[in-house]
């Protein structure tokens, strides 16, 4: 019997490692650890598998359970699985398991760079290999660089990092370039909130990444490749360089691979964890040993890059594309739009019923990801806007939820594709607040090198500080436009350029929003604590005292059985009363209301 064990960041922070251990302690148990595959809300999970019983997937496991599980399974009883790989001949009863592939988290997604997400041993460098791993190098180095080139062309794979530049076009310009040495970078730096694609993959089929920059090693002409990842990333970090390590020794790094003339050999880079870094000059900075910050294009990295020679960076998820690629044939490279073929791995978060990493086709619509895939909000919730792209991203109202996932459309609508984050937002949110948090982040992760990301930046967050304290003015909302037309235009890096989004989104489609805090002095999804109080109903309040034991103010006043009030003077609006009052007695209001 086999017993597959996720560990992934994720798993490992729901309780994999003891369940791991749980799992050993069992005797005729083959244990194999796998990554992720991408349906967080299930964690952690395991699977298990024996003849002649179909592989059954066991979600929200705990270390006390393994055993019983293991138990019921070797006897047939699979009624605690979540789902089956498959179905066999026996067990009887298994009907009443949905396979996998049934599941609406599943059956609508396009399995192209995951499909190896939560199947491999992500240290095992023969079973990367038995499941046709490096086969996409040996293909490409029986091919010219210009046939691998002109493959990446009809294919039409674009950059997944958030630019959308076909990659064909960027490999050719550094590989047209006659100096030499050139250099490869693998982007797995990842700085954006709730955006984890690409620690899944570098946690889950680190090979599959490694195999993208080797191709695109040969292809630009280059010998020497860095994989640059955020040191916050520790476990990425570890398989990453796990990888480099048993590729090396497997003969697919180092000289003469598989036997050609191409010498190729990597470095696994970690990064200071600043958000800037994942800018390219940036990266490039700080791989050189300086501080990351970004410097004015052109020149391009492609023509002048790590130590001022050709380099070429491309996102992680690009790369393990084209790997997939080269190994299945272009023709192989899933529908997505007319500009823009194959997947996207998006990270659904916020309030829906299933987080996660989804790899679906471009151009698929917010609804079937966020409403079939995700599952919608929670019960009792509605979904006021989806904030997409980052935290440089734009917030487009719910109402938009049948736009295509693609570049253009999203573009078009003032929000951008990013590295694939998506943060449902609820009704229970302030739009004013979200702007003012993105706005923040941003503040703190620029560089200070331009004015106008320094400067512009922080006035975007001191003038949207004072609208969600009441004290903004009806000229603010003009000057908020002016600024952030300053910065989209005359801004170093795209940090800059991009920052200003969730406020002209915010702006564009919640401008109702931001006329009740400035005209009204009030806020509508009664979030803003300066504008809002809280106030207990007498006729509910039974005196049961709790509210007032919880309160970390001391600002609520009343006797057992008594009905109790708050003072306003000492309530810091904590929100604590409500959490624990058992006859929701307590309330908050607006405006004076």
């Amino acid at each position: 019997m086999t017993v597959k064990v996720p560990l992934a960041s994720c798993t490992i922070a729901s309780g994999a490692e003891d369940i791991l251990n749980e799992v050993a302690k069992l005797e005729q148990i083959d244990v194999k650890t796998v990554g992720c595959m991408g349906l967080d809300f299930i964690d952690p999970w395991i699977e298990l598998e024996a003849d002649p019983y179909p592989p059954a997937i066991y979600a929200h496991v705990t270390a006390k359970d393994v055993e019983r599980l293991v138990q019921e399974y070797l006897a047939g009883n699979l009624a605690s699985a979540y789902a089956l790989r498959r179905r066999t001949e026996q067990p009887t009863g298994q009907d009443a398991i949905p396979v996998l592939a049934e599941l609406d988290a599943w059956k609508h997604q396009t399995k192209w760079v995951t499909r190896n997400c939560g199947i491999v041993d992500p240290e095992s460098v023969d079973d990367y290999v038995a499941l046709g791993g490096y086969q996409g190098l040996q293909r490409s180095l029986g091919m010219t660089p210009e046939d691998v080139i002109e493959e990446l062309k009809q294919a039409g794979l674009r950059g997944r990092g958030g630019a959308g530049f076909p990659t064909w076009l960027k490999w050719n310009i550094c590989r047209e370039q006659a100096e030499t040495p050139k250099y490869v970078i693998a982007n797995c730096d990842e700085g954006d909130p709730g955006a984890f694609m690409n620690r899944l993959l570098a946690e889950s089929d680190p090979h599959r990444i490694l195999e993208g920059l080797m191709i695109s090693g040969y292809t630009i002409g280059a010998e020497k490749g860095f994989i640059f990842v955020r040191a916050e990333k520790p476990l990425a970090a570890k398989r990453l360089e796990k990888a480099v390590d048993d590729a090396r020794a497997a003969g697919y790094l180092g000289e003469h691979i598989l036997g050609s003339r191409f010498n190729f050999d990597v470095d696994v880079f970690l990064s200071a964890g600043a958000f800037v870094c994942g800018e390219e000059t940036a990266m490039i900075a700080s791989i050189e040993g300086g501080r990351a910050v970004p410097r004015q294009r052109p020149p391009y990295p492609a023509t002048k890059g790590y130590h001022d020679h050709p380099t070429t960076i491309n996102n992680v998820e690009t790369l393990a594309h084209v790997a997939t690629i080269l190994t299945e044939g272009r023709d192989a490279f899933p529908r997505g739009t007319t500009k823009t073929p194959g997947t996207k791995v998006y990270c659904v978060t916020g309030s829906v019923k299933r987080t996660g990493a989804f790899e679906v086709a471009i151009g698929t619509s917010i609804r079937q990801l966020v409403y079939e895939i995700a599952g919608g909000p929670p019960e009792g919730r509605e979904i006021k806007a989806f904030q997409i792209g980052g935290p440089s991203g734009g917030c487009i109202p719910a109402s938009m939820a049948d736009l295509s996932l693609d570049y253009e459309t999203l573009q078009a609508v003032g929000a951008i594709m990013g590295s694939g984050g998506i943060v449902v937002i609820d009704d229970t949110n302030c739009m004013v607040d979200i702007a003012r948090f993105f706005v923040s982040f941003t503040k703190a992760e620029s560089c200070g090198k331009c004015l106008t990301g320094r400067v512009g930046t922080r006035i975007l967050a001191e003038t949207l500080d004072r609208i969600v304290q009441g004290k903004g003015a009806p000229s603010d909302l003009d000057n908020l436009a002016t600024v952030c037309t300053s910065m989209t235009t005359a801004s170093l890096c795209a940090l800059g350029r991009t920052a200003p989004n969730p406020v002209l989104t915010t702006l564009k489609y919640f401008e109702d929003e931001y006329a009740a805090h400035i005209l009204e002095r009030t806020c509508p999804s009664l979030v803003c604590s300066p504008l809002i109080t809280y106030h207990i109903d007498a006729a509910r309040c039974i005196g049961c005292t709790v509210c007032a034991r919880n309160c970390p103010a001391n600002a609520i006043m009343g006797e057992l059985k008594g009905v109790h009030v708050i003072d306003q003077t000492k309530c810091v609006k904590c929100g604590t009363c409500i959490a624990v009052c058992p006859q929701q007695a307590i309330s908050k209001r607006t405006g004076g209301e």
